[in-house]
Order: C-alpha cells, then structure tokens, then sequence
C-alpha cells in the first residue's frame, strides 16, 4: 500500500449490508450470467437465490466464520469471510467491487491475515477457481495449490516456505 491510498479497514456485517453483498456476488457471477441470454429481472432472482444458498453453506459448514465488510477510507468497497479453525485460518470469500480492484486492496489485507497465521502456527488456505483473476493474487503471496478438483484449486499458505 502507498503512502496516498487510503487505510483499508474491517467491520462486521450487519443486515443493512445485504444489498452491497448481493451485488458483490453479482459482480462475480456476472461474466456466466452474460452467457444465459436472461433479462436483468431473471438474473437478479438467480443471483439473489445463489447469494442466500452460498450464505447457508458459509453459516451451516463454518459456524464461527467471521463474515466482515473491507472498507476503503470508510467506504464499503467488498467483503470477507474467514474462519479461525483447529489447524489452519480459512478464507471463505475475499470480493472486492470491480471499480476497486487492481488497487492494492487486498494484497496488505491478506497479509495482515497470514500474520495472523503465521503467529498461530497455521497455514492459510482458500478455495479458488483455476479461471479466477484473483490466482495471481494469492501465488504471488506465496499460496501453492495443494488439492485440485477439475478446475477447483485448494490453495496453502505456510510461514515456513521460502
């Protein structure tokens, strides 16, 4: 981060984020729905549909899951989700809005997470897809693809690689 961007900073969902979150999975899901051919009202109920289903699976499977909104000089700009397990700090979801990526958000934020780790004595892992923008992001922080499942990637962290 240089010296003029502004700090980045977290706090934790509350309800009245539900609209930013739903258009922070658009924002994701945006490049297949411009495949499908359906109005904006079809989209907006599969989108909305996803969202809720993804928020089920995140609160059934990871029940201590942190769910935070980033800001960017106060400014909410996407979200994170991470869970403190036994033995490894687990990304559930890092999105950041398409106006602000590329702008060296998340690179000092997932740092301040694998310090994190790294002070517990855990690995950092995240699920990424073989296709999404955000691989680079996580090798060039130094994550190694531990598990592939067709074109699902589990992606490790450890203090103790070079």
């Amino acid at each position: 981060m240089t010296k003029d961007m502004p700090q980045v900073t977290l706090r934790d969902v509350t309800p009245d984020d539900d609209e930013l979150l739903v258009r922070l999975y658009h924002s994701v899901r945006e490049p297949e729905l411009a495949l499908t051919g359906w109005s904006a009202a079809q989209c907006d109920a599969f989108v909305r549909m996803q969202f809720a289903a993804q928020q089920v699976h995140y609160r059934t499977h990871y029940p201590t899951g942190v769910h935070q909104i980033i800001l960017l000089a106060g400014q909410p700009v996407g979200r994170i989700y991470w869970a403190d397990l036994k033995d490894e700090l687990h990304f559930l979801d890092i999105t950041v809005l398409p106006e602000y990526r590329s702008r060296g958000i998340g690179t000092p934020l997932i740092q301040g997470f694998l310090e994190r780790a790294a002070a517990a004595g855990k690995p950092a892992r995240i699920f990424v897809e073989s296709f999404n923008p955000s691989l680079r992001l996580f090798e060039r922080l130094g994550f190694t693809c531990i598990k592939a499942d067709g074109h699902l990637l589990l992606l490790e962290w450890r203090a103790d690689n070079p």
